[in-house]
């Protein structure tokens, strides 16, 4: 079964989905690890509290690639909040891999990203 998770991950990172700039972005977010060199934006548009288009852009291993894609096309249609409830568990299943402890940083980055950028968009609108 990992074997199908790994061709998955290997799909997303060679053709990712909902890559590039969102024009006029309500929300947007860099983050970066420094102990591997990754790098991921997040630009998120939303309507009524809830994310209506996901994308994003960086460099980096496959791993972290790979989750920003799979999470632009989780984010979808989600409300905000359910989005900061997420939790390392929901980016594991989402992946379906079993990682090293380095390793998870690196799937963590776009879901850490969004968080942020989620933070920072409801303490401007307050």
């Amino acid at each position: 079964m990992e074997d199908l998770y790994k061709e998955n991950l290997l799909d997303h990172y060679k053709n990712p989905r909902n890559h590039g700039r969102i024009i006029k972005a309500d929300i947007h977010m860099e983050d970066s690890n420094p102990l591997c060199g990754d790098e991921i934006e997040i630009f998120l548009r939303v309507k009524d509290g809830k994310i209506e288009k996901a994308s994003f852009e960086g460099k980096g291993c496959v791993i972290s690639q790979a989750t920003a894609s799979m999470l632009t096309e989780e984010l979808k249609g989600k409300a905000l909040k359910e989005v900061q409830r997420m939790e390392r568990e929901d980016i594991l299943d989402m992946i379906g891999v079993n990682l090293t402890h380095t390793r998870i940083k690196c799937a963590m980055l776009p879901l850490m990203a969004a968080k942020k950028a989620i933070i920072e968009y409801e303490s401007k609108k307050e």
